[in-house]
């Protein structure tokens, strides 16, 4: 075994994880692929996976194993998945799995519990988003809006594992790691214990980024100011705001243009983004790429004179990690980034974005005193991949739960 992986863990062998996701495998979630394929098995920690089929063919991606259940019909996946995640903990011997760890499932976690606490191995739990209050708000928002029996059902399942999650899970799990300090806020104050939890945001790969991608612009779009939005552009989020600041932005650049790269679960999403825009006066001026590979989205961000990362505000939302402003941070590119606040500690921090009101004008503001300084602006977006490289790297966060996790076992 390596020095590193040696200082990192305290042992003469790798950690070995038994993790289940609730998601398609091979999977393209960084701080499932990146983080424990890539990253954790540099520091000694090792992780055999358990998620759900899909088409694209198996890829270890780093990981120790990978099971998947088989693909079909939804009811039958779901089973196969409960029924594969069952039997893969219940073979699991202490020696040769140190933690048995859920992630984002409440069902499937307590009977992951039970069996760590049966096979005398250590339970932890992964919580990346707040999955049962986001349940209950869409069952409650469609239940006002005349919603049947099946949001009812909805609402009943979000309620029962709320309970199941707060007061079995969480309370006796050994560890829980969380997304965000917002989100190990919010559980304190809900009663679990800060000291068995630790928040590890999302981060972003230096190693690939290492080299700036070439800049690149549609055709036809060179020359104009231009705004850049990654992600999706599912509903809530709230996109349209964006689209209203551009709105605001033309007042002072008149051909000014966004740039949405991503796209949304449903193309109805799209259309009515698109619809927005044009009502809005700017639907010339307004361009959906749909999902592209990594290296080519990056090209147009590079290419873009202001990044922009707009995240709704409210009670789930605020307790994730956004993405798309460490990217653009790391690429070097003016950022603009709304109060959420994990967002908000990062531009603080590291004073190379720009910090904005969750609001069309705020944004606008924003954008326009970018445009009017570019040398400037790109002085002070120079601060970010330091920044990100030293504290948001997965290098860096690898680094710290390699050593949560030596400390957990450490304490047996």
């Amino acid at each position: 075994m390596s020095n590193t992986n040696e200082a990192s863990t305290g042992r003469g062998r790798p950690v070995r994880i038994l993790q289940l996701v609730p998601e398609a495998l091979p999977t393209f979630r960084a701080d499932v692929a990146v983080l424990f394929g890539k990253y954790l098995p540099r520091y000694g920690v090792e992780c055999d996976v358990v998620g759900k089929g899909s088409k694209a063919a198996v890829q270890e991606q780093g990981f120790a194993s990978v099971r998947r259940a088989p693909l079909g019909a939804r009811w039958k996946t779901e089973l196969s998945f409960a029924w594969l995640c069952l039997r893969t903990m219940l073979s699991a011997r202490r020696g040769q799995c140190d933690v048995i760890q859920a992630r984002d499932m409440v069902s499937l976690g307590t009977a992951g519990l039970l069996i760590a606490r049966l096979r005398g191995i250590r339970f932890a739990y992964w919580m990346s988003f707040l999955m049962c209050e986001a349940r209950i708000d869409r069952a409650r928002a469609r239940l006002r809006a005349g919603g049947g029996l099946r949001d009812r059902l909805v609402l009943l399942k979000g309620l029962a594992e709320y309970a199941l999650l707060h007061k079995v899970v969480l309370r006796h799990a050994d560890h829980v790691f969380v997304q965000s300090d917002a989100m190990l806020e919010l559980l304190a104050s809900q009663g679990v214990p800060r000291e068995k939890m630790s928040a590890v945001p999302m981060g972003v790969d230096m190693e690939v980024l290492s080299t700036r991608p070439q800049p690149r612009r549609l055709p036809g779009w060179e020359g104009v100011p231009l705004l850049a939005y990654l992600g999706t552009l599912d509903p809530m989020r709230d996109i349209h705001m964006v689209i209203d600041a551009l709105v605001l932005i033309r007042r002072n650049y008149p051909t000014a243009r966004l740039l949405l790269v991503g796209d949304a679960p449903h193309k109805v999403d799209v259309e009515r983004l698109l619809a927005h825009a044009a009502a809005s006066g700017v639907g010339d001026a307004v361009h959906v790429t749909g999902w592209l590979p990594s290296a080519e989205a990056w090209q147009l961000l590079a290419g873009a004179d202001v990044a922009v990362s707009y995240f709704p505000r409210g009670t789930v939302l605020d307790t994730n990690s956004p993405t798309k402003i460490l990217e653009y941070m790391a690429l070097g590119i003016p950022s603009l980034g709304n109060d959420n606040p994990d967002q908000q500690m990062v531009m603080l921090e590291s004073q190379a974005g720009w910090l904005t009101p969750s609001t069309p004008e705020g944004l606008a503001e924003a954008a326009c005193g970018v445009l009017a300084d570019p040398q400037g602006a790109a002085r002070r977006a120079a601060a970010g991949p330091p920044y990100i490289e030293s504290k948001r790297s997965y290098r860096v966060l690898a680094e710290g739960v390699a050593r949560r996790y030596a400390a957990l076992l450490a304490t047996r």
